[in-house]
């Protein structure tokens, strides 16, 4: 299938068009990330605490800002999650000494949230089934004697159930769980526990430590996949097509991860791997034009580099627009319907994918013609054709 029969576009023609849309993003990232947000680590790489917290009704972000103020948290980030009908928001602590630090941030999160509690009593929404059946065992409302620990044990299971799978988390009245619990455990659960309007759903620690050693290792992962493609196209083409794509690779790179900083988006573990997704992406396709351009240069040899570079673009135009096209329509959906967990993720995605596609149009070709307009006029031979294996062989042997 092709979209294009016989396109005839002057990509080369229009490279100072592309060099100012580059250096426009570009610069944009690299100021914001030198000035305004800086690199917006998420608590993978950073360490801290990170809390998600499901309300009865819409959060107001200011109110719980003041509240974690009072109790010693004033640098505590709020953002909201998820759906707005879901009433969730992610609390996010900046990093913590130790990882006790982290548990007591976690604590004064859930101190800092219930007001109004009642003194002496727990809070139902915010207790594990342990607590719940403790405190069963204690008062024995359902007179079970021996066979009391496996009877509670199995209830307050089913009330954490009903509380975080039918409720989403939150119950907001004790009434709800006489189905569940029967009149009786229920009336004893109002003698010691009251209701928040608020639950806590899910928790993540990750210590300083951990977090510089994952920094580490995601940069590494970065440098040696970069390293391997140079490596790899300077045996398979010439070292000049390999450091074409890696500066394309480093251009994609560079973009995406400054896309995050301007929209101040925190990057996670699952960005790191789409970043890594993006290298192979935009690598395979710089390797196809750089394919098409080695075939046409042995079949185009009295014609120009440049020339033979816009032919090769334009003979592999539908086969790159399919492919992203397809590819995008893809990540776009995930970035639409995937949920909070995976944003991240999906948004390095669509913004790798147009780029990584323009690039290998706009600047991976472009270098090699730079780099033989810089040849000749240091009058040096031009970029050496793409050498045959039996021809390698025998120059080896000295033939």
């Amino acid at each position: 299938m092709e979209l294009f029969r016989n396109p005839n576009i002057d990509f080369l023609g229009k490279k100072w068009y592309f060099l100012a849309f580059s250096l426009v993003f570009s610069v944009a990232g690299v100021l914001s990330m030198l000035f305004w947000h800086g690199i917006p680590l998420g608590v993978d790489f950073r360490g801290g605490t990170l809390v998600r917290v499901k309300f009865a009704h819409p959060p107001n972000n200011d109110a719980i800002r003041a509240a974690l103020d009072k109790v010693g948290l004033p640098n505590a980030k709020i953002q909201s999650y998820g759906p707005a009908p879901n009433n969730e928001v992610l609390i996010d602590l900046a990093e913590q000494e130790n990882e006790a630090s982290l548990d007591k941030g976690k604590a004064q999160i859930i101190s800092a949230l219930e007001t109004n509690a009642p003194a002496g009593k727990q809070d139902l929404n915010n207790s594990s089934s342990l607590t719940i059946k403790n405190y069963l065992m204690e008062k024995d409302p359902l007179h079970l004697g021996t066979d009391a620990d496996a009877r509670y044990t199995a209830l307050a299971q089913a009330i954490v159930d009903y509380r975080d799978k039918s409720q989403g988390g939150v119950l907001h009245s004790l009434d709800e769980l006489k189905g569940v619990a029967g009149p009786a455990a229920v009336a004893s659960l109002q003698e010691g526990f009251f209701l928040s309007d608020f639950g806590v759903r899910d928790v993540a620690i990750v210590g300083p430590q951990v977090g510089k050693q994952l920094q580490t290792q995601a940069k590494l992962a970065v440098l040696y996949s970069l390293a391997g493609m140079l490596v790899y196209l300077g045996v398979r083409f010439e070292w000049i097509y390999g450091l074409a794509a890696v500066v394309t690779v480093f251009h994609d790179t560079l973009i995406t991860v400054g896309a995050f900083s301007l929209t101040n988006q925190p990057i996670s573990l699952t960005v790191v791997a789409a970043i890594l997704t993006l290298v192979g992406y935009s690598n395979n396709d710089t390797i196809v034009v750089f394919d098409r351009i080695r075939e046409n240069i042995k079949l185009m040899r009295r014609e120009k580099l440049a020339d033979i570079v816009n032919r090769s673009i334009n003979q592999t135009l539908s086969r790159t627009i399919l492919t992203a096209g397809l590819t995008f329509l893809t990540v776009l959906a995930l970035y639409l319907f995937g949920g909070e967990v995976l944003h991240g993720f999906s948004f390095a995605l669509v913004i790798g994918i147009l780029i990584g596609t323009y690039s290998s149009i706009a600047i991976a070709a472009p270098i090699l013609v730079a780099y033989q307009e810089w040849r000749s006029g240091r009058g040096k031979k031009p970029i050496a054709m793409p050498v045959d294996p039996g021809k390698r062989d025998k120059a080896k042997a000295g033939v």
